[in-house]
């Protein structure tokens, strides 16, 4: 699901103020991942960060005020619990398509030829191993492939270490089975067709990942808001499902995991989750909480 495809640029002049105790006072830009939910009764805050899933090294890297806010916080929310190794090895029996279905059989032979040569010749699996598995999966695979450095990341992966470093407790708001589960509610040959216009017109979504990017790093979440469509090729009619029934889900979930505030949260979810009046922030505000930006 390459939505959750969004990076992060350190704003050089508040840096210093950054490393500072008070770095934690909010901002006035809307230009940034990092935001504080207070009010509502609240006794502790807690914080909202969106991150990119597959990112160049060299971007991937967690802000002082990020990691002032992991320090704070005593439990982190991701998408999925990414500390826990069996749930997340669980959600494989949730890839595979149901009724015995096949990608050839949902391609000509014309087609899958073509599929199984991309994948040949950017030296990814052989298409054989993904036969049987949900389209999206393969097109996820692919979306990998579209950053041009050698060595990726994931904002998930730098946070989860920051705060395993210092025994923060690790939670998900959706366990795999239940993001597996989304893609049969989405036709095995849309995904086949999406994954196939995905192969003939990757050098599009080439450059549509690398604005991604460039967004991402400028923190400028109104303009991610316009791109997360076009970066998900044919899924435009599925962003109910995709995105903005789960951001639903997670604002309706949070008075029980902050507990009234007792608990003081970092929530990390893909950036394209955040911005937009169906977005998690607007969500958060139209609840009762004050949502404020925050320097990053």
């Amino acid at each position: 699901m390459k939505k959750s495809g969004l990076a992060l640029l350190l704003v050089i002049s508040s840096l210093a103020q950054a490393q500072q105790k008070t770095a934690k006072a909010p901002v006035a830009s809307n230009n940034t991942l990092l935001w504080k939910i207070s009010g509502k009764g609240l006794v502790k805050p807690s914080y909202l960060f969106g991150t990119m899933h597959i990112l160049c090294s060299d971007d991937a890297r967690l802000s002082p005020n990020l990691n002032e806010v992991i320090k704070e916080v005593n439990r982190i929310y991701f998408e999925l619990d990414m500390d826990n190794p069996q749930e997340m090895w669980g959600a494989m029996n949730h890839v595979k398509m149901n009724d015995n279905k096949k990608l050839s059989d949902l391609l000509t032979a014309e087609e899958y030829s073509r599929v199984e040569k991309f994948f040949q010749e950017n030296k990814m699996p052989p298409l054989s191993m993904l036969n049987t598995l949900k389209p999206m999966f393969a097109s996820v695979l692919i979306s990998e492939r579209l950053m041009t450095c050698e060595k990726k990341n994931g904002m998930e992966e730098q946070i989860m270490a920051a705060s395993k470093n210092l025994g923060k407790e690790i939670f998900g708001l959706e366990t795999p089975a239940y993001q597996m589960g989304l893609f049969d509610s989405i036709p095995y040959e849309e995904q086949a067709r999406s994954l196939l216009g995905y192969i003939d017109n990757i050098d599009s979504y080439r450059e549509a990942t690398q604005e991604m990017v460039d967004v991402y790093r400028k923190q400028d979440l109104k303009r991610l808001d316009s791109l997360v469509v076009k970066s998900d090729p044919g899924m435009d009619k599925y962003m109910d499902l995709l995105l903005y029934n789960r951001n639903r889900n997670w604002v309706d979930f949070f008075p029980a995991i902050v507990e009234g505030g007792r608990n003081s949260l970092l929530i990390a979810v893909g950036a394209g989750h955040l911005p937009g009046d169906k977005g998690v922030i607007s969500l958060l505000r139209k609840a009762g909480y004050t949502v404020k930006p925050m320097i990053n």
